[in-house]
């Protein structure tokens, strides 16, 4: 795959891309944009024009580049204006995500879906229509998912059995019960310091009380076919040495309670010491040579493996989100390729309690006050009727919900004639 070679090919019609929200991923991809021979933003639509106005203005765009740019407040509107090779999702809506890649879809317009909101709740029906449109529904590359898929690939590519695949992050216990209130304690920030550094504290807390790691394993098991844990996410405590030790099924003495699994691993000791070469900000695959020779050569070759010498890792210790989407764009527009994509319904995340919740209350979604997302596999999803995570924004509940209990479609009152209730119920009805 060269792409830089097809982009020299091109550059006299360079590629056409269409952003949606203009925030912190949005603004990591457009700082790349002036560097980019082939690649041109054609639009951008957010919410607030003048934000992502000036968001392009922060990352070092010329006004020739603005003036050459047209800023939309719809995204239908911009799709209608047309010239769009690519449109890329990355408002981290979940319902608005729907709307997008259907839209996409109906104008035949490649769509990267930074989204895994999304993607979560309706990719495996979306990513199907797509296919039937002859369009790509493609992950972002840059995002840990997508990053982890190619990591598989490599490994099933050449012979190996996975064993384990997933991300780092800092986890413990209590982090599943964080608020938007208790966010900054565990960053260490004061609440004004990220208020003056334009911090949304929810969003931020949906990374820290599990719900991003939850949603990103179901993206990478709806991708691949490796399995979620029964239980939700077990979030081993293991550096990029230990890899292949922990993140080996238990009956050979790892922590997985099989192979062929999705997880994430800590960067923290659940005593809150550090882990010795965390793998906080990365992503990594463990694999399992198939014979005695390959066993061997790891040991030749230098790899990391377990005492048993069969089981290795390979990681890669960063992901630059943003700074790497236009892998995901070229691969789309010039090899109508996606960089992951949703495949199947493997894997699920739903609606859990982060305390005694009683009837009446208000859900308030991903890294609020109410709820968290537990990963589980969509089998067991489906049998318990799990609201997704995804769905858990503005709705009321009926009946009272246990702290750790997952929320099910018959606990919320929730109106069923929305689009993305009907396409998840769509997709539900499509696996079940």
């Amino acid at each position: 795959m060269y792409l830089y070679d097809e982009l020299v090919k091109r550059a006299d019609r360079p590629v056409q891309v269409g952003l949606i929200g203009a925030g912190k991923f949005g603004s990591m991809f457009l700082s790349q944009v002036p560097t980019t021979l082939g690649l041109e933003v054609k639009a951008i639509a957010d919410l607030d024009p003048d934000r992502a106005r000036q968001s392009c203005r922060t990352v070092g765009w010329s006004d020739a580049q603005l003036k050459a740019t047209e800023f939309f407040d719809s995204t239908q509107t911009m799709i209608d204006a047309g010239g769009i090779d690519v449109l890329v999702e990355a408002t981290g809506n979940p319902i608005a995500g729907i709307a997008h890649a259907k839209m996409a879809i109906a104008a035949k317009i490649h769509i990267v879906m930074v989204n895994v909101e999304a993607d979560v709740l309706a990719g495996g029906i979306l990513a199907k229509e797509a296919r039937e449109a002859g369009i790509v529904y493609s992950m972002a590359y840059g995002d840990q998912p997508a990053l982890t898929i190619e990591l598989v690939e490599w490994a099933r590519a050449s012979g190996f059995h996975v064993v384990a695949a997933g991300k780092g992050t800092k986890y413990l216990p209590e982090y599943h019960y964080s608020t938007p209130d208790t966010i900054w304690d565990h960053y260490g920030l004061t609440p004004e310091q990220a208020a003056q550094a334009g911090m949304n504290s929810q969003m931020f807390n949906s990374f820290l009380d599990g719900t991003k790691s939850a949603l990103e394993m179901a993206a990478i098991s709806n991708g691949t076919g490796l399995k979620a844990p029964d239980d939700g996410l077990a979030f081993p405590p293991a550096g990029m040495d230990d890899l292949a030790h922990i993140l080996r099924p238990r009956s050979v003495g790892g922590q997985l309670e099989d192979s062929g699994m999705v997880e994430v691993v800590t960067s923290v000791e659940r005593d809150g010491r550090p882990v010795y070469k965390d793998l906080r900000w990365g992503v990594y695959v463990v694999i399992e040579a198939p014979n005695d020779y390959a066993s061997a050569c790891f040991k030749q070759y230098g790899m990391n493996t377990d005492s048993t010498g069969r089981y290795s890792a390979m990681y890669k210790p960063f992901h630059l989100i943003g700074l790497e989407l236009n892998m995901s764009i070229l691969s789309a527009a010039l090899l109508n390729q996606p960089t992951g994509s949703t495949l199947d319904f493997h894997s699920d995340v739903v609606a859990t309690a982060k305390r005694d919740l009683n009837a009446g209350e208000m859900l308030d979604g991903e890294g609020g006050f109410t709820v968290y997302g537990k990963l589980m596999p969509a089998s067991k999803s489906l049998a318990v009727g799990g609201l997704p995570i995804g769905l858990a924004h503005r709705v009321k509940l009926n009946n009272k919900v246990k702290r750790d209990q997952p929320i099910t479609w018959a606990d919320v009152d929730i109106d069923r004639g929305t689009e993305a209730v009907i396409t998840r119920q769509a997709m539900e009805a499509l696996y079940r």
